[in-house]
């Protein structure tokens, strides 16, 4: 047997007893490779010497002073796919309940000729390119899955251009799924090895996602939501904001869908990039530095990475490159005055304009002048705020506008209703609920008779559902 300790599973997986594809890539990846081109010196279960008649011990992965490329590749290819699956055989013990495998040696795999000529005629040490035995041998479908003379050929092939182009590194190589050579000569000898054993073969793109521990739906799945982000951006470019959508990706379909697209939930009114809520900052005008500002509320709350600041038309701050040196210098004094003091003065009732062009975020802020603050409950030394204005116009999606009832209406209304359960998808827009006369007729009088209960309106119709603003609720509010 050639296989000792290592019988007993590296990462849980079979080495001398393949069943499985996967054996066969822990085989190549983690003995083979490692024994070829890593540390030397660390055992591992092909540390497999032979003996010759005068006694001597000698290591068969060594390469020998005379012995060429091309003649070291074949025998390497002879002891672990030949010799070795030999010695594994010798035992019979282990076999009575299992099919045998049988050795395969490269006269059994290449004729001879095909063995001199294996690769390209390319002088490899010129290339610029990264060293890929499939490039060089015309095997350039990575689905494809090889026969066993196309396996042996990209094993030889990949085991000299290790030797030609990447020879500084070996003895330190550790596979890496993302090291287009290694993946090679580990997808041909977990190939060959799982033909000794009677495994079907894997194409390299197969054999890649198995050796790199790799899940193919995952990159899939993000693909699909990224070609979503892309979608969505070209409407954002062209600005059809009409037809802005946002998607769930299910894990299980519903409705025979994985995907879910719905319309966008309105701009939240304590968000300060979606809303339109004017900010509040209270502040110490007198003593607080334009810097502590920017630092503490404008970078760290707003997160604006480049803010620019503007006091009515006057500019006080700007921060990026390709400002000139005494602008620069400017903007640096300017940091350092506090409010008051500023080239347009921030006093009570000032308005300030924030903006981030590499954000694209625009904002205003009114300054509240405030002389003291708790030093416990507010440790800035300053306090934003926003203010809720009442929404009194909505658009539409034909750009009609129409009323929407007050907020006190509204939330009676919400004071009433039943929380079901639903599943994403089923938003409807406030102005689509409205369509509905009677439920239109019934907000109307209920808004003007100033009741604090909800009217309830009989109808045949199926419920209208609103849907929370927080998706991750998964509620939905029932009108009726």
């Amino acid at each position: 047997m050639t296989c000792h300790v290592a019988c007993l599973g590296i990462e849980k997986k079979k080495i001398c007893m393949h069943e499985k594809f996967v054996h066969c890539i822990v085989w190549a990846k983690d003995l083979l490779f490692a024994k070829l081109f890593g540390d030397r010196n660390q055992d591992n279960d092909l540390n497999v010497r032979s003996n010759d008649d005068s006694g001597s011990k000698t290591d068969v992965f060594e390469r020998n002073v005379d012995e060429d490329l091309p003649q070291y590749a074949q025998r390497i290819y002879d002891h672990v796919f030949g010799y070795n699956i030999e010695t594994a055989l010798a035992n019979e013990e282990t076999w009575k309940n299992r099919k045998k495998p049988y050795p395969i040696y490269i006269r059994d795999a290449l004729p001879e000729d095909a063995v001199q000529r294996n690769g390209s005629s390319r002088d490899h040490k010129n290339e610029e390119h990264e060293p890929s035995a499939t490039v060089s041998l015309g095997l350039r479908n990575p689905q494809e899955i090889w026969s066993l003379a196309d396996n042996s050929r990209v094993f030889l092939e990949a085991l000299k251009l290790f030797f030609e182009k990447r020879e500084k590194e070996i003895g330190n190589l550790i596979f890496d799924k993302d090291d287009q050579l290694a993946v090679e000569f580990v997808t041909a000898a977990a190939n060959i090895r799982a033909s000794s054993f009677g495994i079907p073969p894997h194409s390299l793109f197969e054999a890649k996602g198995v050796a790199g521990n790799i899940v193919h739906a995952v990159a899939t799945t993000n693909a699909i939501i990224a070609g979503l982000i892309v979608i969505e951006a070209i409407k954002v470019l062209k600005g059809d904001y009409q037809n802005y959508r946002m998607t769930y990706c299910l894990e299980h379909p519903s409705r025979k869908m994985l995907l879910m697209p719905v319309e966008p939930f309105e701009p939240n009114k304590s968000c300060y990039v979606c809303s339109e809520t004017p900010l509040v900052l209270e502040v110490n005008t007198k003593t607080t530095k334009l810097r502590e500002v920017i630092d503490k509320v404008i970078k760290s709350k707003l997160g604006m990475n480049l803010p620019l600041v503007m006091v009515g038309a006057t500019l006080v701050f700007e921060d990026g490159e390709g400002l000139e040196p005494d602008e620069a210098a400017n903007y640096a004094l300017n940091l350092e005055k506090v409010l008051a003091e500023l080239p347009a003065p921030v006093v009570n009732d000032t308005k300030i304009t924030v903006e981030d062009f590499q954000q694209e975020l625009k904002c205003s802020i009114n300054i509240k002048h405030r002389d003291e603050f708790d030093e416990e409950k507010e440790p800035d030394g300053m306090v934003l705020a926003g203010w809720s204005g009442p929404v009194d116009k909505q658009v539409n999606s034909n750009g009609d506008k129409r009323s929407v009832p007050s907020s006190s209406s509204a939330d009676d209304i919400d004071s009433t209703a039943e929380d079901i359960p639903v599943k994403p998808g089923m938003k409807r827009k406030l102005n689509e609920i409205l369509e509905s006369q009677e439920n239109f007729d019934a907000l109307q009088n209920q808004s003007d008779v100033g009741s604090s209960s909800a009217q309830v309106v009989e109808d045949d119709d199926d419920d209208i559902v609103m849907l929370d603003e927080d998706p991750k609720q998964g509620k939905k509010k029932r009108l009726q």
